[in-house]
């Protein structure tokens, strides 16, 4: 159930399949390309080069990038990954790594049984952010994942449990599994990917009507069929973007298997799926997380890539800006 939070400081523009309007204006950075119900339907050409933001990046902890999400108000990167140790995977503890666009390390969190951080979302506040992450993990004999959102402030050095007061829980699927979520910039709009019935799901927001307390769906589609090994995920305007792949190997050589599959949210169906040769250079290259930046007002589809040996990963990111 949804406990109270507070304030956005982006703007919901959109309405939904139906019709219905979805959310109001709430301020936010200027230039952001207008969003209506149509006009918004911008996506991006999954075809188009793509170029790097960061490259071989070390973070706080030496482990794969899980997903990575961006402060546009304040220009940060804060990216989730497995704690250092054996057992972090199985117990659900995670490390937050704070960065600046540049890939500096500017500060850390723990999270201590939250889950498996596939996916997370940062909504920028003053001159910090709050963290959107999945809580409550559960184990399930080699992994955890968690049943429940969590909202919580970013606070460098703190460790958090999933039982700590700082967190703000929501369970706006009664039963659902597996949550993550990721948050479109551009319409304040936190998406939910969850499992119901063993079938993986994603569930659109308002943002503004998760945290009040009376949010329900906007849309709430399948995953499609035919991905490989899911990695990530993000939305921006009505399309859904699906990273899938898995790292280089003996019989999954250079320039891998990579893909970025578009989804209409309105319908649930694909409409544009691309292998990605994003720094098909790296070794081990592993694909891992999705999110949306704005830079100079307009929008950019990242993807992380992780490279390097066990115990001394690093994190790459590339973006697409082309539109169709």
């Amino acid at each position: 159930m949804p406990y109270l939070s507070r304030a956005i400081t982006r703007r919901g523009l959109f309405t939904t399949a139906t019709g219905a309007a979805a959310a109001t204006a709430l301020g936010g950075f200027a230039g952001v390309r207008s969003a209506t119900a149509e006009a918004a339907g911008d996506r991006f050409d999954l075809t188009a080069p793509a170029t790097g933001l960061i490259w071989k990046k070390a973070l706080y902890d030496e482990t794969v990038l899980q997903s990575f999400a961006f402060d546009n108000a304040n220009g940060h990167i804060y990216v989730a990954q497995l704690k250092n140790g054996a057992g972090s995977a199985a117990a659900g503890n995670l490390c937050v790594t704070k960065l600046s666009l540049g890939g500096t390390v500017l500060g850390h969190m723990y999270l201590m049984g939250f889950g498996h951080g596939v996916q997370i979302g940062v909504e920028p506040s003053g001159t910090t952010a709050y963290l959107w992450t999945e809580t409550n993990g559960v184990n399930d004999g080699a992994n955890a994942w968690g049943n429940r959102l969590a909202r919580f402030k970013f606070v460098n050095g703190q460790t958090l449990t999933a039982s700590s007061s700082a967190l703000t829980k929501y369970a706006p699927i009664a039963g659902a599994t597996s949550t993550t979520c990721a948050i479109d910039p551009s319409t304040n709009r936190l998406i939910m990917r969850y499992r119901a019935g063993g079938t993986a799901r994603f569930a659109v927001y308002s943002l503004a009507a998760l945290k009040s307390g009376t949010a329900t769906p906007l849309f709430d589609i399948a995953q499609p069929s035919g991905l490989g090994v899911f990695q990530g995920y993000t939305v921006y305007g009505r399309y859904l973007y699906l990273l899938d792949g898995t790292a280089y190997s003996g019989s999954n050589p250079a320039p891998g298997n990579t893909y970025i599959t578009c989804v209409d949210l309105r319908t649930g169906g694909k409409v544009q799926r691309s292998l990605s040769q994003a720094g098909k250079s790296l070794d081990f290259r592993e694909p891992e997380g999705m999110a949306i930046q704005i830079a100079g007002g307009e929008p950019r589809l990242c993807l992380g890539l992780a490279s390097g040996v066990a115990g001394a990963r690093k994190a790459s990111i590339f973006y697409k800006t082309a539109l169709v």
